[in-house]
């Protein structure tokens, strides 16, 4: 998907080479909207994403150096569940604040126009997070990716390769689970996942308040925003945070800020609130996912929905069953099926085997029974014939009977 965009990206390929103009009416719709917003066509621009409200939203600078919001576009679908990517196959979306490039554009993407998000970043690299070509792309179909319909695509495209053209080197990538709003982290309290969002907050705080894209860093394996290292420190993804304060009138509006959205967050916990959406449960849940998504693409037969973990641990998986419509899927079946029919036939041969061994045991038993019932029998002692003796008055009858013969 990114093959194109990877190896452009290597060399001194131009802008048109890497990002080539999307059609005339994107590039139309974007300067139109640029224009309507009191900015210039090739101004810098940002970008957010929210999972729950599947939006992409575009923030472009105006004059005063400020970014505002000037389009918003509908996702068609994203993969996953809410929280961020842990696993190679996983199947997550990812959340955090990412880096585009131009060498990230590839115009030659198999779902039309696409951009890597540039996961895995510093943050997920310190945290031993995997994982590769994470796109925003078209052709509304997604396995770890965001996708746009083909045309929301285009105009998202046309910003992106405008802002470059006009000297941008580089467009931050906001992803969130959700608008971090007060009323939404007390929806989502009890998440797994409230910490990690917890600190996406902070810089999605600090946009709401300059809305100027914050400073990103990384340091003791968690983001830092607007932090300004003193002397030469520097920010280290796994040591400890140098000495970088935060601006002073950035510092006292945030901490403002903070003490309402606290007060916020308390009263929203008293309201009955909209049902909070499903979210992954930790590395555990994605490794189960990431062990079915490999037996998926090897062809294996599996349960057609990912897996799921309850909140006890329990694995819970959907008892249909199916494999991947692509010539791996059937080489496997045509594989298994094979497989299958020789285990029956060696079944069957076993079992007709253990079947003419029973029936010669029974006839061998059979004679020798009927052996030993003739030698006992001829053992046996012979009965004594016996003797007849007559009575008197049985005689007396045959007399009379011969005298009767002979006239006597």
């Amino acid at each position: 998907m990114i093959a194109g965009a990877l190896a452009l990206a290597g060399c001194n390929a131009s802008l048109e080479d890497i990002a080539p103009k999307p059609d005339a009416a994107a590039s139309a719709s974007v300067a139109a909207l640029s224009k309507s917003n009191g900015m210039v066509r090739t101004s810098q621009i940002m970008m957010r994403i929210f999972k729950e409200e599947d939006v992409l939203e575009v923030w472009k600078e105006k004059p005063d150096g400020r970014f505002w919001m000037v389009a918003s576009y509908p996702l068609c679908k994203w993969s996953g569940k809410l929280g961020p990517k842990f696993t190679e196959g996983d199947r997550q979306a990812p959340e955090g604040f990412y880096s585009v490039s131009a060498g990230s554009m590839n115009p030659n993407s198999q779902f039309h126009l696409s951009f890597n998000t540039g996961y895995p970043n510093s943050y997920d690299r310190v945290h031993g997070r995997t994982g590769s070509h994470l796109m925003v792309h078209g052709s509304c179909s997604s396995q770890g990716c965001y996708s746009l319909t083909d045309g929301n695509m285009q105009r998202v495209y046309a910003f992106a390769r405008e802002a470059f053209s006009g000297g941008q080197k580089s467009i931050q990538l906001q992803i969130y689970p959700f608008r971090l709003t007060a009323a939404n982290m007390a929806r989502y309290k009890d998440d797994p996942n409230f910490d990690f969002w917890t600190m996406l907050k902070e810089g999605y705080d600090h946009f709401d308040l300059t809305k100027v894209p914050p400073k990103v860093d990384v340091c003791e394996r968690r983001y830092v925003f607007n932090r300004f290292a003193e002397g030469d420190t520097s920010f280290s993804p796994a040591g400890a945070c140098p000495a970088a304060p935060m601006p002073a009138p950035l510092a006292i509006a945030y901490q403002s800020k903070k003490t309402k959205e606290s007060a916020a967050f308390e009263a929203a916990l008293a309201k009955k609130a909209t049902p909070p959406k499903a979210s992954i449960r930790g590395i555990e849940e994605a490794s189960v996912v990431a062990d079915w998504s490999k037996k998926r693409s090897r062809g294996e037969r599996v349960p057609i929905e990912p897996p799921e973990m309850t909140k006890d641990g329990a694995v819970v998986a959907s008892a249909r069953m199916g494999r991947i419509d692509a010539p791996i899927g059937r080489k496997m079946a045509a594989i298994e099926a094979a497989e299958a029919e020789k285990k029956r036939a060696a079944e069957e041969k076993k079992r007709a085997a253990e079947e003419k061994k029973l029936a010669a045991e029974r006839a061998k038993a059979d004679a020798e029974t009927k052996r030993i019932a003739l030698e006992d029998a001829a053992k046996a002692p012979k009965p004594e014939a016996p003797q007849v003796v007559e009575s008197e008055s049985t005689i007396s009858a045959v007399k009379n009977r011969l005298k009767g013969f002979f006239g006597g």
